[in-house]
This record gives structure tokens, sequence and C-alpha cells, in this order.
């Protein structure tokens, strides 16, 4: 275990399943305290000693403000903030209602914009902190039928990157990872997914592995951004039977 990252403190989102479960139950395993912020959480998890759930909805974003302003004061001096929320949706331009628009940039984008910016003044007070975000190979380049989704993520990017360039004198690591497609039920009602073979689909725990390199690089260091694929890149159509 490392000794350093040892009692820790961190806020994630989307902890109650897929890549958030993963990061925090990797944290938790390292004697790391966490705060997760989802809709639902099990008894398992919330059973751990060291979990702390947040029962939030990230889509009720009127109410967010409000909600993290909170949740600041509740919580102990963080160390870092990871934000894994988000969900897709895809498909031609046309087809998204306004509301269906604003529900996913809200989501994927907004929320988290809105949650950095309450902790942040904190983390510059104290001239350290760790920010990552969970963004997307979507991030790197547009597809068919994920305008919105894609847009969503290439301002999630963009945020992150000026986000590292304001902390910078601050002593704040800003860090993104940028995963290919992973094998959870972010696919659960999507009409893809990827292949099945364990080279053609990434893990939850490929990408926490890769939130932990990042959390243990040494002050006055930075990884900026990690882009992790499988092997293979394969894409299986129609409705899963269960992932």
């Amino acid at each position: 275990m490392d000794a350093v990252q040892t009692k820790r403190s961190y806020l994630i989102t989307g902890a109650s399943r897929g890549i958030g479960r993963a990061v925090t139950q990797r944290l938790l395993a390292q004697g790391c305290q966490v705060a997760g912020i989802g809709r639902h959480f099990d008894d398992e998890l919330c059973a751990h000693s060291g979990f702390v759930p947040v029962r939030l909805d990230l889509a009720l974003l009127d109410e967010l403000p409000a909600r993290f302003k909170q949740l600041q004061r509740k919580l102990p001096p963080l160390h870092g903030i990871i934000c894994c929320a988000g969900y897709g949706r895809f498909g031609a331009l046309e087809q998204f209602s306004p509301t269906q628009i604003r529900a996913l940039i809200d989501t994927n984008l907004t929320s988290q914009i809105l949650l950095v910016r309450e902790f942040l003044p904190a983390f510059k007070q104290r001239h350290t902190g760790q920010l990552i975000f969970i963004g997307s190979e979507a991030a790197l380049a547009g597809g068919r039928n994920g305008t919105i989704y894609c847009a969503s993520k290439f301002a999630l990017r963009g945020f992150a990157q000026s986000l590292r360039e304001e902390c910078a004198a601050s002593g704040i690591q800003v860090g993104l990872i940028n995963p290919g497609m992973v094998a959870t039920s972010f696919f659960r009602n999507l009409d893809f997914r990827p292949g099945a073979a364990a080279d053609q689909h990434l893990t939850t725990g490929d990408v926490a592995d890769a939130v932990w390199l990042m959390l243990n690089a040494r002050p006055g260091a930075v990884i900026d951004e990690i882009n992790l694929s499988p092997q293979k890149r394969v894409i299986e159509f129609g409705r899963p039977k269960k992932i």
C-alpha cells in the first residue's frame, strides 16, 4: 500500500456503478476515504467504513449549486475530485429534443463545472489538490450519430486543459483520461457495444489503474492526459444481451 495515499480523501461522481464504482473501490482498497456521489448505492458499498454515500442526481442542474455548497461545508478538506459521472445518447442531431440535448450537456459537462467551481477556491487556498476528469475517445474525434455526446466530451476536454493552465500556479494537478469503449452498463440501452473478447474492450479496472497512476504523480509533476484503447477496435451492433 502506498503510504503517501493512505487516508487521503476524495470526492467521486458516478461512484455507484461502472468506472466510478471501480475507481471508488480501488481507492478504498488503498486506504483512502471516499465520498461518492450517485443516485443509488448498494449495501455492500455503503457498509465500507471509508465510504460516505452522497445521494444526488446530477441531472437536476438548478439544485446543484446549493447542494454542492452544503457538501463543501460538510466534508473534510479534500485531496482531490474525480469526475466519472456521465451517460451516452446517440443519433442524428434532429432526433434529439431540446430537453434531451440539455440533459446530456448538463450531466456530462455543466454539473462537473459547477462541482469544481465550488471546491476550487479551497484547493487554491491550500495550494494543493487533484482534479481528474473521465473523458472519452469521443473527445478526440467526432463521429456519426455522436454530435451531442462528442460535443459534451470535447467541451470537457477543453475545460480540463484550460483549468490546468489556470491552476498551475496554485499547485493543483489537473488530468484527463479518455477511454475507448469500456464494457459497462453504459451500453445497456444502446444498439451497439464493444466486442466481447478481452482485447476488444476496456475494463473499468483499466480506467481505475489510469486514475491511480495520475493520483500518484509526484508533487510538481502532472500527467495531463491519458488515452486508453483496447488492442482491437471491434463494435457489435444490436441490443446487448447483458453487460
